[in-house]
């Protein structure tokens, strides 16, 4: 199997040998040591720096005799800083002005809190495993200036984009996505919509928080993704541009920037572009067994569009202790469709029905948030904080599509006129949260809060069918609705951390209350019973000199978003008609992990994992015959169920090997066996088997400041309940340069140069019918990235420790579109 052959070949390779200095005028030698045991430290990072600028001027390893020896020029006052991790971080000021220095040993403390006392940006570790969470430091991967914020999410540990553009978490499509730990309504409905067109420039990390702590909405099953924002500022500005030209996406701009003077700080973004203008192919062919029939359908579809985001952070700093903080976050994508399809229904060979669908639509998102934090600190102890908290978040979609018929055959007008759709949906939420935090002893840190969120889900909804005389749209009263969804959410958390010397364990409770009710204009007013849970989670890391082992649990509640409960109903294909079910029900899963890491001169991260849940939300199809005026019609019919179980068993293994100064290699991949069954429309449905996907990239740096990279991946598509879907490879090429001092870089980009398009393929296997589709996607593209950057901050804007983090909805759904470049 090709996944089981990626993966072990990642957990086959090992590293190789350090890179060796340009010999340079000044020479600078010394031992690392560990204080403790006084032996020798190898893979110490040592960073010889400008001592006004702090700007490292070379780096290197130390060996495993401790020894290092660094060259640079001379003429400049040097300072040399020293990091590893688990220990704390160290500077010498070098003082002698000879050509040859000899510091002798540096002794080095063990440190819990590593690579906080000193700022090394060679020295970064790219992955990072906390108690709960494993971090990517975007910032220390030099491809952050050349991809995308959805090309860096591969890259990510747990973390998969298949052919569709659709992000998983350890396979899965259950998960929030968080933008500075809150809920934003920015990647609300298709995340990868403004991932793709973010570049990874505006990020500094991403966190998977496998086993959310109970400061954390209980919602979630696979974890959380949390983007983290770049948000450097000193006393200055800083201003970032970045731009890209794709032969298929077309253009895209995007500019950042932070400002600082005095108790005020800013940081700003903003982008637009062009989805570009997309025509691919489609079809499926479906097997209905009791008559007989074939159905296929074949068609091209052309997209165009636009989008459009910015955001800003604020905060201002009354005293030492008052602190207050504001965001505001937009998106807006605007995009058009067209395209013919064809329709044939045959018996035996028999052609029964025949004809050609025009649709021509139109659909807008917009995405708004706002938040306001007061943060209150103690004088007693400054990791004591009280955060009152405010978010407002509004994401109307509206979307259009206008149905012709033509070329009929046995399909005649007055049965089955031309038709229009308009639904206006989206989701309307106020948040209120208090959050508390104090340390009780060195040793024990306290979490507690509160938390209330009152959620208004919409759609309304109509279809208009011509006349057949006098040609006029008249509204269709059985496909109307106005639909209101209310949810409450009203919680209460409290959560421990205990630190020792080598061990550090969390562990809380949550108590969620949830009120339901619902409105029908056409069928009254439905109420749903509320509910409560009381939701676990516990953490334990056992680290060593340079590794950890990581224990969690947690339960996780999957409440089902907009996209799922939404009673539209879509019948842009007359024959394959799909709508979501308002009478969802929450589901409850139960997760286990368990997960080693090694953070030294080459990382590694290996997981394993166990997750199972009852009540599954599932995507299921059936067939249902309509009555259309007098003539009944059999239509394929997709909605969402709660159904049976859903077991998942993975193991993930992530690793960056530095074979040189110049030559590194990484290694992210997975392989997970999924069991799903459930009773859906009177049949018994079983499905298992493995999904898995691996990612690989290389680099090489020139001293010229050239660059180049490969990056490849695998992505073995999903299992359903009903079927399964096609493997996914990708393979993408860039080669980057350097100007004015690393402050310009401008990059080419091939993205699957071998093919035009890549085909993705699934199929729906029920006791009634089997079904098989396919969906072309533009594969191959070419790109220019420029990014440009001018000013000088340093520090960091201050901002609230704690804030909102609305992760309580189904995340993960359909991700249109294609990275592009």
């Amino acid at each position: 199997m090709k996944e089981l052959l990626l993966l072990a070949f990642c957990c086959g390779l090992t590293a190789a040998v350090l890179a060796q200095s340009t010999p340079q005028a000044l020479t600078v030698k010394g031992v690392a040591i560990d204080s403790a045991t006084n032996k020798p430290l190898g893979y110490v990072t040592v960073t010889l720096q400008d001592a006004a600028t702090k700007q490292s001027i070379k780096a290197g390893l130390s060996k495993d005799d401790g020894s290092f020896e660094l060259k640079a020029a001379l003429g400049k006052t040097y300072q040399l800083a020293l990091v590893s991790v688990g220990y704390k971080s160290k500077v010498v000021n070098i003082t002698s002005t000879g050509p040859d220095i000899n510091i002798g040993k540096i002794l080095l403390p063990v440190s819990s809190n590593q690579l906080n006392e000193v700022s090394v940006t060679a020295a970064r570790p790219i992955m990072k495993q906390e108690v709960d969470r494993i971090s990517y430091d975007v910032q220390a991967d030099p491809d952050n200036k050349a991809l995308s914020v959805l090309d860096m999410m591969r890259k990510v540990p747990l973390l998969s984009v298949d052919g569709n553009d659709n992000i998983q978490l350890k396979g899965s499509g259950n998960y929030k996505i968080l933008i500075n730990g809150k809920e934003s309504a920015l990647v609300a409905k298709n995340p990868s919509d403004i991932l793709k067109s973010m570049p990874a420039t505006n990020i500094e990390k991403i966190e998977v928080i496998t086993t959310p702590p109970a400061k954390y909405d209980a919602e979630g099953l696979a974890g959380i993704i949390n983007i983290i924002t770049k948000k450097n500022a000193d006393q200055g500005y800083n201003i970032g541009i970045n731009s890209r030209f794709n032969t298929v996406f077309r253009d895209g701009y995007n500019i950042n920037g932070t400002l600082k003077e005095g108790k005020f700080g800013m940081s700003v973004f903003g982008g637009f572009g062009s989805n570009g203008t997309l025509t691919t192919g489609s079809g499926s062919t479906e097997n209905i067994f009791a008559s007989s029939t074939n159905i296929s359908q074949t068609g091209t579809n052309t997209q165009t569009g636009r989008f459009h985001y910015g955001g800003t952070e604020m905060s201002y700093e009354i005293d030492t202790l008052n602190l207050i903080t504001a965001s505001v976050d937009l998106f807006g994508n605007n995009q058009n469709q067209y395209g013919p399809q064809f329709s044939n229904t045959d018996s035996l060979g028999i052609t029964k029905q025949t004809y050609t669908l025009q649709n021509t639509g139109n659909s807008s998102f917009t995405g708004f948030d706002a938040s306001l934090n007061y943060q209150l600190g103690f004088k007693k102890s400054k990791d004591r904080l009280l955060t009152f908290s405010y978010k407002y978040s509004y994401s109307p979609n509206r979307q259009f599509n206008d149905n012709l018929f033509s070329s009929r055959f046995n399909y005649p007008q007055a049965l089955f006129p031309d038709y229009q759709q308009y639904n206006d949906a989206g989701n309307k939420d106020h948040t209120l949260q208090v959050d508390y935090a104090s340390p009780l002893n060195k040793q024990l840190s306290l979490e507690a809060g509160a938390k209330a969120i009152l959620r208004n889900n919409y759609s309304n909804y109509h279809v208009d069918d011509r006349d057949t005389l006098s040609q006029q749209y008249i509204t269709n009263d059985a496909l109307t609705n106005d639909f209101n969804y209310h949810q409450d959410i009203y919680s209460l958390y409290n959560s421990y951390q205990l630190k020792l010397d080598k061990w550090t364990g969390k562990a809380g409770l949550r108590l969620e209350h949830t009120a339901i009710s619902a409105d029908f204009t056409s069928a009254g007013v439905m109420t749903a019973p509320s509910y409560s849970n009381l939701i676990p989670s516990v953490s334990i890391q056992r680290s060593f000199k340079t590794s950890s082992i990581n224990f969690g649990f947690t339960q996780r509640i999957q409440r089902p978003g907009i996209f799922q409960l939404n009673p539209f109903v879509d019948r842009s294909n007359p024959t394959f008609i799909s709508t979501g079910n308002p009478s969802l029900k929450p589901e409850l899963d139960n997760t286990f992990e368990l997960t080693y890491s090694n953070f030294t001169k080459n990382s590694i991260n290996i997981g394993l994992s166990y997750a199972f849940s009852n009540n599954s939300i599932q995507n299921v199809s059936s067939l249902r015959t309509e009555q259309v005026n007098t003539k009944m019609d059999t239509v394929t019919y997709t909605t969402f169920e709660n159904l049976g179980t859903n077991k998942t068993l993975g193991l993930n293994v992530n690793t960056n090997l530095n074979i040189t100064k110049q030559f590194t290699l990484g290694l992210n991949g997975q392989v997970n066996h999924v069991w799903l069954s459930g009773t859906f429309n009177g049949s018994l449905y079983h499905n298992d088997g493995f999904t898995g996907n691996a990612f690989g990239n290389i680099r090489y740096k020139f001293d010229s400041g050239y660059a180049l990279s490969f990056n490849a991946g695998f992505f073995s598509g999903n299992v359903n309940l009903q079927g399964k879907s096609s493997d996914f490879v990708f393979n993408q090429y860039l080669f980057s340069k350097d100007f004015f001092n690393k402050k310009m870089t401008i990059v080419l980009v091939a993205n699957n140069p071998y093919s035009k398009y890549n085909t993705f393929r699934s199929n729906i296997n029920s006791a009634e019918f089997y079904q098989s589709s396919f969906n072309q996607n533009y594969y191959r593209s070419f790109a220019v990235r420029f990014n440009f950057r001018f000013g000088k901050l340093n520090s960091q804007i201050k901002k609230e420790e704690h804030g909102i983090n609305n992760d309580d909805t189904k995340g993960g759904g359909k991700s249109g579109g294609n990275s592009g470049g």
